[in-house]
């Protein structure tokens, strides 16, 4: 039987989600807890491939196991046992050939940025202090919706066998009382997103804030196709995976 894993994690301390020799990933956690508390050796496959640092509010992974789960006791059981910085919030029978990456028909993140220093975002938030002209960068965001191409947002070097990606939706808001005016949050829907594309991507509009770059360069720097034309990656601590979404949860 197939079971999806509904979770969350703060990234801090992590390699990213993907197991990996000699480092700390969320995966290879997930499978000790998961193998210990079922008494069999149990691995599990993640939605996406968060990079070192990067957070999830909301998560998905699948794995196998032969019995029925009693999913109360198995949830509290795993968050008793599992770090303080990874949560299970739900554990839900699927059909057999249910794929928690493949099935996936939208993802969501956010890049959250604060415009003042606060020690307690530290590791939570990106700290830009120089002024940007959020509404340019909105007016930038709109033309990403009119492109599917983004091989000027990924990693070179990457193993994809197309940088397509349908993006749905590309916004910036800003905090609307006094207290949160300082603090911007990038919220980006797609179908599948490439290698520090959402990274790319922030750190070329945070250019066009800064009236670096024209909105027309940005067209410009989508057609070229090449990651040089791009801007700077910003840090991993401001990026949020929020939401995965299935045809049939």
């Amino acid at each position: 039987m197939r079971y999806f894993i509904k979770l969350a994690y703060n990234g801090t301390h992590y390699h990213g989600w993907q197991h990996q020799p000699n480092a700390s990933s969320v995966q290879e956690t997930m499978n000790k807890a998961i193998s210990t508390l079922l008494n069999t050796e149990i691995k599990v496959m993640g939605a996406g491939r968060t990079d070192t640092g990067v957070h999830a509010s909301e998560m998905y992974a699948h794995f196998d196991y032969d019995k029925t789960i009693d999913v109360l006791n198995i949830v509290h059981k795993l968050n008793s046992y599992l770090p303080k910085d990874i949560v299970i919030h739900n554990i839900i029978q699927v059909a057999d050939d249910a794929h928690c990456r493949f099935d996936a028909v939208k993802r969501t993140y956010e890049y959250h940025i604060n415009t003042f220093k606060d020690p307690f975002l530290q590791q939570q938030s990106y700290y830009f202090h120089q002024p940007l002209d959020v509404n340019l960068m909105n007016e930038a965001a709109k033309i990403l919706l009119k492109h599917t191409n983004f091989q000027c947002f990924s990693k070179v070097n990457t193993d994809v066998n197309t940088f397509d990606c349908t993006i749905f939706d590309a916004h910036w808001t800003r905090g609307l009382d006094k207290q949160e005016s300082g603090k911007l949050v990038f919220t980006i829907s797609a179908n599948r997103f490439l290698r520090n594309m959402v990274r790319a991507i922030v750190g070329t509009l945070i250019n066009i804030g800064l009236h670096k770059i024209s909105i027309n360069d940005f067209e410009n720097v989508i057609k070229s196709k090449n990651r040089d034309k791009a801007g700077f990656s910003v840090p991993a601590h401001g990026l949020y995976l929020t939401k995965i979404e299935y045809d049939y949860l």
